[in-house]
């Protein structure tokens, strides 16, 4: 669906450069754009290793692991469908870790993999299960600590002090995140209950 508005976008720009006779202004935004797209590309690259590898090492040192033994906890009471010893519980807690320290590129495998593994436990295959749900919610939602994105984004514009969004970045992101498992738990009753009838 999004293609086919990107589709309609494109073709109504042109459509209107054409009847004003300013055609070559499609040409050299095209242009313009490309090079404003390799250029970010290339500048965030060195920035994102930076965080990538800060990660790595975050991982080798264990610290990591550390966070995912405090999220574990909380792991196993917004899951309780999943069996505790299930690697589907380890991929969410390893995503949700990544997300925590704003690496959502580290986060992304993860995420596919607590969702294969999550599909595998998923008695209907046609529907998305409680903990797909859940787990989707909270991963699009995912409190951020150290937003490195965003940070990195801000580095590469010349920002004078690019770290000062991290203490709204946490607010915002504990607020969507509280939203998100409320609103979550409410509908999943609510559907229960109507289908209960």
């Amino acid at each position: 669906m999004v293609n086919i508005i990107w589709l309609i976008l494109l073709l109504a720009g042109i459509l209107v450069a054409g009847i004003n006779g300013r055609i070559e202004v499609v040409t050299e935004a095209a242009f313009h754009a490309a090079k404003t797209g390799v250029e970010i590309s290339i500048e965030i690259i060195g920035i994102m290793t930076l965080w990538l590898g800060l990660l790595k090492l975050a991982e080798k040192s264990g610290l990591v692991q550390l966070l995912a033994k405090f999220i574990r906890p909380l792991a196993i009471l917004l899951f309780p469908s999943i069996p505790k010893d299930s690697p589907a519980l380890g991929s969410i807690i390893m995503n949700l870790s990544a997300n925590v320290l704003g690496l959502g590129n580290a986060a992304t495998p993860f995420g596919l993999k607590a969702m294969s593994q999550l599909q595998q436990l998923n008695r209907n295959k046609d529907e998305a299960s409680d903990a797909m749900i859940t787990f989707l919610a909270l991963n699009t939602s995912c409190i951020t600590l150290i937003p490195a994105m965003v940070i990195s984004l801000r580095v590469k514009e010349g920002s004078a002090n690019p770290v000062e969004i991290v203490g709204t970045t946490i607010v915002a992101t504990a607020c969507g995140t509280v939203l998100a498992m409320i609103s979550d738990h409410y509908l999943r009753n609510k559907y229960y209950r109507n289908h209960k009838r």
